[in-house]
């Protein structure tokens, strides 16, 4: 039995509906396997579980190089501190704090060790878990001309509402 496995019959019968999401939105449809598991691990990453994390981090592993699980963690960790950043100036909505420059490193945007398109996904992801409007927005933007699709979209968000709720659930 994999991690993941064991940590869905974790999840206490009150979240029994998470359990069942666990599982399916793991199985690849309109995303790729590697589009999959990065998303799964960027978003078990953000969730802030332990519990969640170890298990997608050892079960992503078994499915997917090693590059992929290490973007997914650059994502995560980047738009830990982005989508503060710019949740912040979107929430205020002043046009000083627009006109002024981040002045934060985020060079690993731009030098992925894997698929750029697939990496902004993960940013995507992680970004409607964050609840940050603008980077949503923008990451959304980018994935649609990098060729993925709504469906795509929707898939990898599915998974961080997923990966979200089953952070709550295993903190009951």
């Amino acid at each position: 039995m994999n991690a993941l496995e064991t940590l869905r019959n974790a999840i206490p019968d009150a979240a029994k509906d998470l359990r069942l999401n666990l599982g399916s939105v793991l199985q690849p449809n309109t995303l790729t396997k590697e589009q999959v598991w990065g998303t799964a691990v960027a978003c078990a990453i953000a969730a802030r579980n332990p519990q969640l994390r170890q298990a997608t981090l050892e079960d992503a592993l078994t499915h997917v190089a090693p590059e992929v699980v290490e973007d997914a963690k650059a994502a995560a960790a980047l738009m830990g501190m982005n989508n503060v950043y710019y949740r912040f100036r979107h929430m205020v909505g002043r046009e000083e704090y627009a006109q002024k420059p981040a002045r934060l490193r985020m060079q690993r945007l731009a030098q992925v060790a894997t698929n750029k398109t697939d990496f902004e996904l993960f940013c995507l992801a992680v970004s409607a878990i964050n609840g940050c409007e603008s980077c949503v927005r923008s990451h959304e933007r980018v994935v649609l001309e990098g060729g993925v699709t709504e469906d795509h979209v929707n898939d990898a968000v599915r998974i961080a509402a997923t990966f979200n709720g089953v952070a709550v659930a295993l903190e009951m």
